[in-house]
């Protein structure tokens, strides 16, 4: 009864077989980051051309933060789109759409005559940016067994990778071709090189098919609570946790230089933020294994508030340079950690669709975030009600992480030491 199941692996039916956790995998993850790294770049690209264009365009720093909004909200409302087709055609058609899309859009967006082409452009943008995060996180479960955490909080490091190399590169482009040329030069290195790496992932990949979770170990976490009410209040929590990690992420550069330090100086920032945020996402998966997805959370929320509460009494160039560089360190690990409560609390049947909603109020957070704190600043004039704002809803996401892990340790007494093992 046990040979007919495996049958599909064994070498005289299947001679050239993906073996999951094999080199093979760790190639095709290296190639997952590469694209995430490089097609990355719509998220943070707007972040370091918002001064130039609010003053091209003679606009407020709320309007021109819309572009932000808009195209986080078609990041997160391509994740749900590409996500279906990848599982329905595989990761190679939607990185492809990916591709058309993120080379068509920073066209526009350098071609751009007016403001609301500009925003509608980076809505486009959001839209081809979204393939290269939640749909590779999904693929690259499929490669792995014994690391799949770790390989997800790889691939999802692909954008903070992306959010360390590029800002620099768009300042420096700014500067010497104008922000317009920028984002053609973008579309054109973009296209050939994600083309590239695509073409050779599809090499790798071949013939495998997606593999499902029927084998799958049942949750490890009972909250006693329902999927949709679980579902719900981590959505609330994600966009808690995500509108108070906007504030620096959006606004650092600008922040700058309303100080006088330059958006260069800004630019440096964010990218140092980033470079922290990757060693804090890859931590992330080995802590998780350890204590858990509910308690790596509480300890990056916690760790991200502390960091966003020095905002409001520091802004020295070199107070600012090493905040950034802890709230990067600190913050790093949070989204990812939904993904693992989901998988550790939720059946396995379900988790694509819940990781999928949580995610996506994530992006709406950012989103929101972004806008908000662009709107406080226009009404008061600085940004220091904009981090308390974010403090504030920081401590919303701390309460409801708490609430769950004291129903985690609850339950967890009530049906045994052996539950969550």
């Amino acid at each position: 009864m046990v040979r007919p199941v495996h049958a599909p692996n064994l070498p005289e039916q299947r001679p050239a077989s993906f073996t999951p956790d094999s080199r093979q995998a760790w190639v095709r993850l290296l190639l997952a980051l590469l694209i995430g790294s490089i097609g990355g770049v719509g998220m943070w690209a707007v972040v370091v051309v918002i001064p130039v264009v609010q003053t091209e365009f003679a606009a407020t720093r709320a309007a021109v933060s819309l572009a932000f909004t808009l195209m986080m909200f078609g990041f997160g409302l391509g994740g749900v789109i590409a996500g279906k087709i990848t599982d329905k055609f595989g990761i190679v058609p939607a990185m492809a759409i990916s591709i058309a899309f993120i080379g068509v859009a920073n066209v526009l967006a350098g071609l751009s005559t007016q403001l609301w082409q500009f925003v509608a452009a980076y809505f486009l943008i959001g839209l081809g940016t979204s393939a290269t995060f939640a749909p590779l996180m999904a693929e690259a479960s499929h490669w792995f067994e014994r690391y799949r955490g770790l390989a997800v909080t790889i691939v999802a490091s692909g954008n903070y990778v992306a959010g360390t190399m590029w800002p620099p590169l768009i300042s420096e482009g700014m500067q010497t071709i104008g922000w317009r040329t920028t984002h053609i030069g973008i579309a054109l290195v973009c296209v050939v090189l994600m083309t590239i790496l695509v073409l050779v992932l599809r090499a790798q990949i071949g013939d495998d098919k997606v593999r499902n979770h029927a084998n799958a170990r049942p949750p490890q976490v009972d909250l006693k609570l329902s999927t949709n009410t679980l579902t719900v209040l981590l959505s609330i929590a994600s966009i808690s946790c995500c509108v108070a990690m906007a504030m620096p992420q959006v606004h650092i550069v600008a922040y700058c230089g309303d100080l006088g330090y330059g958006v260069a100086r800004g630019a440096e920032m964010l990218s140092l933020m980033m470079a922290c945020g990757i060693v804090s996402r890859i931590g992330s998966g080995y802590l998780a294994d350890k204590i858990g997805g509910i308690r790596t959370l509480l300890v990056g929320s916690l760790a991200q508030g502390f960091a966003l509460v020095f905002y409001l009494f520091f802004d020295s160039l070199t107070s600012l340079y090493l905040i950034s560089a802890m709230f990067g360190l600190f913050q790093g690990g949070i989204v990812p950690s939904y993904a693992i409560i989901v998988r550790e609390a939720m059946p396995a049947s379900e988790a694509a669709t819940r990781v999928g909603i949580v995610i996506f109020a994530s992006v709406f957070g950012m989103s929101f975030g972004g806008w908000v704190s662009g709107v406080i600043f226009d009404a008061t004039g600085s940004y220091a009600a904009a981090f308390a704002n974010g403090v504030a809803w920081n401590a919303l996401n701390v309460g409801i992480v708490l609430t769950l892990l004291i129903r985690s340790r609850m339950n967890a007494v009530k049906t045994g030491p052996g539950f969550a093992t």
